[in-house]
């Protein structure tokens, strides 16, 4: 049982470096949802693996043994392995829970101030002018959905480069992509590992609203010069916004500028590929945790004599 419950808590440290050869090699919308789906299976079966080696910890202390009407002894490995593993995986399930408490306070919080801000300035349809120096712009999810942008950003960007701006704000609330930020902010603090998805997630969502600005606009020099010119703008900070929030100027603009002017081009095969090892990790986690889950459930079943071994 224990191996099979550690699997979970390994597996998702190869998922970084897949991940970034999925974006790679698959179309940017396509890869974005697949890095956050398979981020997210591997943050819940590392979390039930956890709960897992907590639950069969404390079972293995007579007070907890009683609760749950063992009459027999709970047959696991050595409980020179077990108390260990079990205690570790508190300490992780509390840190996980604590910065997520904040994380999640923290934006609200920001996320009710950029909502306050937006509401201040003139609005034109979706779009909300908010009269700031700071060049900044970025898509507000809510009801209904806001595209903000400064002052500053405006006056940064001519025409046609505004319009690319607002194309690209506008694929960002189109394609949900706050959805696919939240999901990876909140899978961050279930797994160390998944920190480094968080960023590629980040990365496949700009790129994703990047080709689909330049779909709408039709010109991708014109939508890479507009990426290039708002991010130098906004180096000197912008308005507060949470994390799930996507904006024109942020993530490794020189990549995305790069693949923009580089011509559209997705290897299949090695898409495909990639594609089916991260549905294999994330089936591999899933078969796992489920089997290591069932072989606990029948271990307790055994103890309060109601299977037999």
């Amino acid at each position: 049982m224990i191996a099979l419950l550690i699997l979970p808590l390994l597996l998702p440290f190869a998922l970084p470096p897949l991940a970034r050869r999925a974006l790679d090699r698959l179309a940017p919308a396509v890869a974005l949802r697949a890095i956050t789906g398979s981020a997210v299976v591997l943050a819940a079966c590392s979390l039930a693996a956890l709960g897992a080696f907590v639950l069969t910890g404390l079972l293995k202390l007579p007070f907890f043994a009683a609760l749950g009407d063992l009459i027999r002894p709970l047959h696991t490995a050595s409980d020179r392995y077990v108390l260990p593993l079990a205690a570790v995986s508190v300490g992780g399930l509390a840190v996980c829970a604590w910065t997520l408490a904040r994380s999640v306070l923290r934006q609200v919080r920001a996320f009710r101030a950029a909502r306050t801000e937006a509401g201040r300035g003139p609005a034109a349809g979706d779009l909300c002018v908010v009269d700031s120096p700071c060049a900044d712009a970025y898509a507000l999810p809510g009801r209904p959905h806001r595209i903000v942008v400064t002052t500053g950003m405006l006056r940064s960007l001519d025409g046609s480069e505004r319009e690319a701006l607002f194309a690209h704000e506008r694929a960002h609330n189109a394609g949900g992509h706050h959805y696919f930020l939240a999901v990876a902010e909140l899978a961050a603090h279930c797994h160390p590992a998944l920190r480094g998805v968080r960023d590629v997630i980040r990365l496949a969502a700009e790129r994703a609203a990047d080709e689909a600005a330049a779909s709408a606009v039709g010109d991708r020099r014109l939508t890479a010069r507009a990426i290039a010119r708002a991010a130098l703008a906004g180096q000197g900070g912008g308005v507060e916004r949470p994390a799930f929030v996507p904006g024109a100027a942020t993530g490794p603009v020189p990549l995305r500028v790069q693949a923009l002017l580089a011509a559209p081009r997705v290897r299949r095969r090695a898409g495909a590929w990639v594609a089916v090892l991260l549905v294999a990790c994330a089936g591999l986690s899933c078969v796992a945790s489920a089997t290591g889950m069932i072989d606990f459930h029948h271990r307790v079943e055994v103890a309060q004599g109601e299977a037999e071994r």
